[in-house]
């Protein structure tokens, strides 16, 4: 992420001053791209660090979810740019400006390497986190912005159509916004603390329900405490007379193998501890055995 960072930043400054000499806004608008991708490298490098600590005071999580809230903070930030460069782009297309469409192109074609190498470097990073893979589609995106540049450029040499610069920029708009929607639904997901994507909650607690000795699962929750990291709390209700702590530890090995959740809090009872099968103050759906397993649990 640091060798990404820096390449970015030396090319940001050398393409703005290329962009307002070319009178550029294609340009212009993937220098600022480029300025929230180092921005967004800084903030999740950051992040890095604050969810490295360790539990502390009321924090029992840790910093945790810092990533989560980097990945937001990049998403919405890309939402608001392309937003700007939208209205800007628009203007141009109604009245178009001069553009020098030889150092665009020149410009856009250096952009493209230097992209594709801080790409690189990122891809060797740990991508399952939601914090580092806002920063790689950051890169990814200016990337794409700039082949589009680069078509623009090629265009108003061939063509003297200047009118292609604007059209450019609301291309890198599209992917900006695409981009920037997807970081902030995912993060939104986890503040929500909505199952995690390929989890789900009815299926996972009619398998649970259907461990060895289980009367019924209910009060089931499963969130993640950020990215890669999904945790379950539930109650489980044994069959009279059988072992509580064993039903447990199945449980445990089911989730960690089948839905690789590590983070469990299972509170187990007898079923006639409670007085009934079933807790009146449940929350959220139950979940019992199948019909011909319970009957076969019974003989």
């Amino acid at each position: 992420m640091g060798v990404a960072l820096a390449l970015i930043t030396a090319y940001m400054a050398g393409e703005v001053v290329v962009g307002v000499f070319a009178g550029s806004l294609a340009l212009i608008s993937d220098a600022a791209h480029m300025l929230t991708d180092a921005g967004a490298i800084v903030l999740a490098l950051f992040a890095m660090r604050l969810a490295a600590r360790p539990p502390k005071g009321g924090y029992t999580f840790g910093l945790k979810r810092a990533e989560i809230l980097s990945a937001q903070a990049n998403g919405i930030t890309m939402l608001i740019l392309g937003g700007v460069l939208a209205v800007e782009a628009i203007r141009r297309l109604v009245e178009p400006g001069h553009v020098v469409g030889g150092p665009v192109l020149v410009t856009a074609l250096a952009g493209i390497a230097v992209n594709l190498a801080a790409a690189w470097a990122l891809s060797r990073a740990n991508r399952t986190s939601l914090n580092v893979q806002g920063a790689f589609l950051h890169i990814l995106n200016d990337l794409f912005a700039f082949i589009a540049t680069a078509a623009a450029g090629l265009v108003m040499i061939l063509t003297g159509f200047t009118r292609a610069d604007a059209i450019a920029t609301l291309l890198v708009v599209v992917l900006m916004v695409r981009a920037g929607v997807g970081l902030v639904r995912a993060s939104g997901r986890i503040f929500l603390e909505a199952a995690p994507s390929g989890i789900d909650p009815p299926a996972l607690g009619s398998r649970l329900a259907g461990v060895a000795d289980v009367v019924e699962v209910h009060d089931l929750h499963v969130w993640q405490i950020t990215s890669g990291e999904p945790a379950l709390s539930a109650h489980v209700l044994v069959a009279e007379g059988r072992d509580c702590h064993g039903v447990r530890r199945a449980i445990e090995g089911l989730l960690r193998l089948e839905y690789r959740i590590t983070h469990s809090t299972l509170q187990v009872d007898h079923a006639r501890e409670r007085g009934d099968e079933h807790c009146a103050d449940s929350h959220g759906e139950s979940y019992r055995p199948p019909a011909e397993v319970a009957r076969g649990r019974t003989t």
